[in-house]
């Protein structure tokens, strides 16, 4: 098997030969043969294995790609695939958290929009619940579910709806209407109000979008160039 410097593999990649020593050191490649003169000697394997952690590291991160590598030269490939199993999984919830709040956002959208809730001032709990015509018990639940966070007077502790509290209350109410189940309303208004409104959320969403999409392709990338490296261990 041909021998390689660390200049070598630190060209191929960009990077410096001290890197491609800690990676070494780190676990992320198996250890290389020395010299006499204590000279590190790199082969293909070791290309083959610093090329599979650099694409493991943007296609899982840091921590995993160094969990992942650290496993499998340590003889625990059930570890190293179940932290890959669960990258995935998470992806998988990902997507599936993605498709619920654009369904959401969707539906808002084409609905009519709700009575603008204007002013600075605040309201109690029971004007916000005839403003829609609900009641504070309802009210109170979606608050239990995450969808509504008021704040409460000082001294009183009276809940006190504002502008931004009334528009989530809106947005939910529109929701239920459309049969959402309060999980999914929670997660769709901390986006909304995350992105600073509807508008905004539709282009976050899209680039999020994006993002799982080059996400998904660096790690169909980095499960090819991980099987490469692990077929060439087992020759």
């Amino acid at each position: 098997m041909d021998t390689l410097r660390p200049a070598d593999l630190a060209r191929e990649h960009g990077i410096s030969t001290q890197a491609v020593r800690n990676y070494e050191q780190d676990g992320f490649l198996p250890p290389a043969r020395r010299t006499a003169a204590g000279y590190r000697i790199y082969t293909e394997l070791h290309a083959a294995a610093l090329d599979a952690y650099l694409t493991l590291v943007r296609a899982h991160g840091h921590a995993a790609a160094g969990r992942i590598m650290t496993a499998i030269h340590e003889g625990e490939l059930e570890t190293a695939l179940l932290i890959i199993d669960r990258r995935h999984e998470q992806s998988l919830r990902d997507r599936d958290t993605l498709d619920a709040v654009r369904k959401a956002v969707r539906h808002l959208t084409e609905q009519d929009a709700p009575e603008p809730v204007s002013g600075t001032d605040s309201w109690t709990i029971g004007e916000l619940a005839h403003h829609l015509r609900v009641t504070a018990a309802t009210l109170r639940k979606w608050e239990r579910a995450g969808i509504l966070v008021p704040p409460r007077e000082s001294g009183t502790g009276y809940r006190r709806y504002d502008a931004n509290d009334r528009r989530d209350a809106e947005l939910a109410h529109l929701l239920r209407r459309g049969g959402y189940p309060l999980d999914r309303i929670a997660l769709v208004v901390h986006q909304i109000r995350a992105a600073g409104g509807t508008d905004s959320l539709a282009a976050a969403l899209a680039d999020w979008r994006d993002r799982l999409t080059a996400q998904s392709l660096a790690r169909l990338d980095a499960a090819g160039r991980l099987s490469h490296y692990l077929r060439l261990r087992a020759d």
